[in-house]
């Protein structure tokens, strides 16, 4: 007599999950995470949340910072620039006050040297923090924050001082140098202008 097998269902790797474009931060949010960090003292995260927003570097760029990138003599430096690993080109970012201050209170906490990674991993064979270590923490800070977490990931941290510029200046040319694409229809298609600006246009319609 023959025994059938019946196989379960395959879930699908993506069920409960996003898929698709990570939403940016809004201000509001940036402030909720940024003061948490701060009353709770977390001195790396601070460091790392705020240098993530102002680089808007991809994390396998970010995770790999050296303090030499972003600070000269023991001085933090107002302007960064690094070469991006997917596209081999350079790309410069905007280092501010509130960032220099965070950034430069965590090297000074660990006695980071200008050839160090900025951050370290805990791990010990591993030399500096990885991209999913990077991505855990950034769920951890939107969960913390009240947000839902699968709304959001380390992509978040790139798009969204990027899309508080185009907002303000809607000048989609600089916010292209400033994510280092080398097509102005990447930026288009990251930002996801096309649709905001199209629901803008239609919310401030009547009919």
């Amino acid at each position: 007599m023959a025994i059938l097998h019946t196989s379960q269902p395959h879930e699908p790797w993506n069920k409960g999950k996003l898929i698709g474009q990570k939403a940016p931060l809004k201000l509001k949010d940036i402030w909720a995470i940024r003061i948490r960090l701060q009353l709770g003292h977390k001195i790396r995260d601070l460091a790392l949340f705020n240098l993530a927003i102002d680089s808007k570097l991809r994390a396998c760029d970010l995770v790999k910072l050296r303090v030499s990138d972003v600070a000269h003599g023991g001085q933090m430096a107002s302007r960064a620039m690094v070469m991006q690993q997917k596209t081999g080109r350079p790309v410069q970012f905007e280092i501010t006050q509130l960032t220099r201050e965070a950034v430069q209170a965590w090297i000074t906490h660990i006695d980071l040297k200008a050839t160090d990674f900025l951050f370290t991993s805990r791990v010990s064979d591993s030399p500096h923090l990885s991209t999913r270590q990077y991505a855990r923490i950034v769920h951890r800070w939107v969960e913390e924050a009240g947000l839902d977490s699968g709304s959001y990931g380390t992509h978040t941290m790139r798009r969204t001082k990027a899309s508080l510029i185009y907002r303000r200046t809607r000048n989609l040319r600089a916010v292209q140098l400033l994510l280092g694409h080398t097509k102005l229809e990447s930026t288009v298609r990251y930002l996801g202008i096309e649709v905001d600006d199209a629901l803008e246009i239609a919310e401030q319609t009547d009919v």
